[in-house]
């Protein structure tokens, strides 16, 4: 969303630029150019008005946006522009400099405001809805949360490095970009979740040796102590393995392949795997149903994009996450 952010910023600002060559030309003098330019203005500030009035009603966070909707906003908007040219034609010359004025104005407003709001989401915070019951009961599906993008460092921006490094702990709950190499890689019950955020509690570090037993599991051999948070289904266990070499294990699971080849068998009987150096091993609260690092492998230090921080809706549950 920040990046979409920056290129509206781009946009109006581009706008107003192309603005004032135009007006140091004398081109805006023409009628038919002057009624162009207002369309054109009115086209691109509606649009922009359009996509974050979308994005506020979805909770702030990014989402596809429905065909028939979008088209029907894009022909409103086509329409008022077309009455923009129409009107920007019959505007007197000595009223122009008023609504050019007018208009540069809101190109500013727009263009400053996107370009501080991208700043703030690239560096700071990202809104996030909970998609899935993964994470009960500590977030419920709908929960609109904010994520702490600068918990663990500031991201130089349009990189991957960070500075002020903070640590990622156990037990953290992390938002972070799901961990395919390409579109065409296929996990959680055979989809594709490339490009997609998910959010689920740190469990693994790096280095360490984590493997699940008839459900439980264990950190470098020792019994992790189950929390509070944690929620389990009073369901048969099963102790199928059906893959021997532990190199070969570890290597289709590095490769985020693993539930390609055991599928739901990983719920109760995972590994013993070595979290590689520079990643992590996740799981979702709600442990029998959770697609996670169980399934789908280790991620990496720099998919994170932040910390759960703060539910902002449902107003009955708003406060600091735990």
């Amino acid at each position: 969303m920040e990046l979409r952010l920056f290129i509206i910023a781009c946009i109006m600002y581009a706008f107003m630029w192309v603005t004032r060559w135009l007006r140091k030309t004398k081109r805006l003098i023409n009628t038919t150019i002057f009624g162009m330019w207002h369309a054109t203005f009115l086209f691109l500030i509606l649009s922009c008005a359009a996509y974050l009035f979308l994005f506020v009603l979805k909770g702030g966070v990014q989402e596809p946006i429905k065909t028939v909707p979008f088209l029907i906003i894009e022909v409103i908007i086509l329409m008022v522009a077309m009455f923009g040219y129409s009107y920007g034609r019959l505007v007197e010359a000595k009223n122009r400099k008023s609504l050019i004025k007018k208009n540069m104005d809101w190109c500013s407003t727009v263009y400053f405001a996107g370009f501080v709001a991208s700043f703030v989401m690239f560096c700071f915070l990202q809104a996030f809805k909970i998609p899935s019951a993964s994470m009960r009961n500590t977030l419920q599906e709908g929960d609109h949360l904010f994520v702490n993008k600068a918990a663990y460092g500031i991201r130089v921006p349009f990189t991957n490095k960070r500075i002020h490094k903070k640590k990622i702990r156990r037990g953290d709950i992390v938002v972070f970009r799901f961990p395919a190499d390409n579109p065409s890689q296929i996990n959680c019950g055979g989809t594709s979740q490339y490009g997609r955020d998910f959010v689920k509690r740190v469990i693994g570090l790096p280095g360490e040796i984590v493997e699940v037993r008839n459900g439980v599991t264990y950190i470098n051999g020792n019994l992790l102590p189950r929390e509070k948070y944690e929620l389990y289904e009073d369901v048969e266990r099963t102790n199928t393995v059906e893959i021997d070499d532990p190199n070969l294990y570890q290597g289709i699971w590095q490769s985020h392949r693993l539930d390609n080849y055991l599928n739901t068998e990983l719920r109760d009987n995972f590994g013993p795997v070595k979290v590689p150096e520079g990643n992590y091993f996740v799981m979702g609260d709600n442990r029998d149903n959770s697609c996670d690092s169980r399934f789908w492998g280790p991620v990496p230090q720099d998919n994170i994009k932040g910390k759960a921080w703060f539910i902002h809706w449902p107003l009955k549950k708003i406060g600091f996450i735990k």
